[in-house]
């Protein structure tokens, strides 16, 4: 894993570089839409360790709408009205199998349809109802035009 540090050409600033990138889900689509930081696969892995299987969801809503909200799998009940953007492999070195779903809303996702995601970790409280909010740490998305 490379990591860098931005400069101003950076639009936006990406403060490390994806060490995960999430498999192809959407029908008819050739490139992947969502990624994660060394960061954020580390803080996964220990809250997969803590609460078992994982996932993300992001909508539009209020509050920390426009933050990556990271559920047990299944605690958040998804349908129609969201896309599955990716699924993100974070296999420990001895442990295979861990993939993580990550949804958005299709209303936020008719916005954001140009847009790759880096799901990356800072510190600080994000929502509560997110799992990392405990932890001190928050979820946050970096992202960028598909494509660039």
């Amino acid at each position: 894993m490379m990591t860098r540090k931005a400069t101003e050409n950076d639009l936006p600033i990406i403060a490390e570089l994806p060490a995960v990138v999430a498999s192809v889900t959407i029908a008819g689509e050739t490139e992947p839409r969502v990624a994660l930081t060394a960061s954020a696969v580390t803080l996964l892995t220990q809250l997969w360790d803590q609460h078992g299987p994982l996932m993300f969801h992001q909508s539009g809503g209020c509050c920390d709408g426009s933050s990556p909200m990271c559920y047990p799998l299944d605690d958040f009940i998804t349908s129609d009205a969201d896309v599955l953007l990716g699924e993100l492999e974070i296999a420990a070195d001895d442990v295979a199998g861990r993939s993580i779903p990550f949804y958005m809303s299709v209303e936020q996702f008719e916005y954001w349809r140009h847009t790759f995601l880096t799901v990356d970790v800072v510190p600080g409280r994000g929502s509560g109802f997110s799992l990392e909010a405990p932890e001190g740490k928050r979820f946050l998305i970096r992202s960028r035009l598909m494509g660039v």
